[in-house]
């Protein structure tokens, strides 16, 4: 059996739940909350190669989470709620907010019934690009190229190379060099990268991007529940700390100004992009007039002040952390 990178952290967390190690902190951090972050919601398919899998939670494993989280009496509660809890006193009960990123289609396919049959409150972060269907999804055309193809060339640091891909190990290893490749390459470079794979092996990047996320009708529809909070994100999820200072307080209010004139409603909750998040871009968002800011630094929300509005941590939550007893060692603080 090979283990993951995250499985000696996994079973660690797993070992403190069963010592009780948990129901100490747990006592002991009454009061305290936690944001939990995820991206997709489908159902899980067979097959070996599924570099996406990391961020997907099957509708099922959501449900039992929350049944998991009412049984422990963890209170589920809107991001306007959590927010108030960081100025009050710690409470008794502890809370969880349920948060979604991308505004991917299957979050309002699959994962909105299980929490609406629950009636659990949850938000949902829109990158208005993606919305808006100009942004380039790479990772989805990159990952069905490789799929399909036993042999990959490219243009990669202006040399023509050649990889093997028939195999599902290289058909994983390819996908990490080729994404971590992509990800350092500044947008424009990216873009025209992208673009000559899909060419090259007849992938329409456009729609396969403009499937896989919402139009602004079915966020329209999503926003109509009164237990769906939307917040912004920036226009296109470019990590601000590659951004100067006016670029990035335009990429932060220009995402809520394009949100709320789609939905003609106040934003006032925002999701940082992935990046380094410091003390300038909380100041951004400060400037930016956002109540609350959420980042993808694990931790614990804590109350009575402990905790910054604009810098809330998330703990995620998908295909990498399947067990219930390892998140419940998260929430009580371990391992985040």
């Amino acid at each position: 059996m090979v283990l993951s990178s995250q499985a000696p952290k996994a079973l660690a967390l797993e070992f403190a739940c069963c010592s009780g190690a948990v129901r100490l902190l747990e006592m002991r951090r009454r009061g305290t909350g936690a944001m939990l972050r995820f991206q997709r919601v489908q159902p899980l398919t067979r097959g070996g190669f599924q570099p996406s899998r990391a961020i997907i939670i099957a509708p099922e494993r959501l449900e039992r989470l929350l049944g998991r989280l009412r049984r422990r009496g963890v209170e589920l509660v809107t991001v306007d709620e959590a927010v108030r809890r960081i100025a009050a006193p710690a409470a008794s009960r502890r809370f969880v907010c349920l948060t979604f990123d991308g505004a991917y289609r299957d979050v309002l396919h699959h994962a909105a019934p299980v929490l609406a049959r629950h009636r659990v409150p949850f938000a949902v972060y829109v990158p208005t690009a993606f919305v808006d269907g100009i942004a380039e999804l790479w990772w989805l055309p990159l990952e069905r190229v490789i799929a399909r193809n036993e042999r990959i060339s490219l243009m990669l640091d202006e040399r023509e190379r050649h990889f093997d891909a028939g195999l599902v190990e290289q058909k994983c290893a390819l996908y990490d060099l080729l994404a971590g490749w992509l990800q350092g390459l500044a947008p424009a470079e990216r873009s025209l990268a992208i673009r000559d794979l899909c060419t090259r092996y007849m992938v329409d990047l456009a729609a396969l991007s403009r499937a896989a996320v919402m139009d602004w009708n079915e966020v329209r529809a999503l926003a109509a529940d009164p237990l769906v909070t939307i917040g912004s994100a920036t226009v296109h999820g470019a990590a601000l700390d590659r951004l100067d200072d006016a670029q990035a307080l335009r990429e932060m209010r220009m995402g809520r100004e394009v949100a709320e004139a789609a939905l003609d409603r106040s934003l006032p909750h925002f999701a940082y992009p992935s990046g380094s998040i410091g003390a300038r871009e909380v100041a951004l968002a400060a400037q930016a007039g956002f109540a609350s800011a959420v980042t993808l630094q694990g931790g614990l929300i804590r109350p009575d002040g402990g905790s910054s509005p604009l810098a809330l941590p998330r703990i995620g939550w998908d295909g990498r952390r399947p067990s219930l007893r390892a998140l419940r060692a998260r929430l009580a603080g371990l391992g985040s």
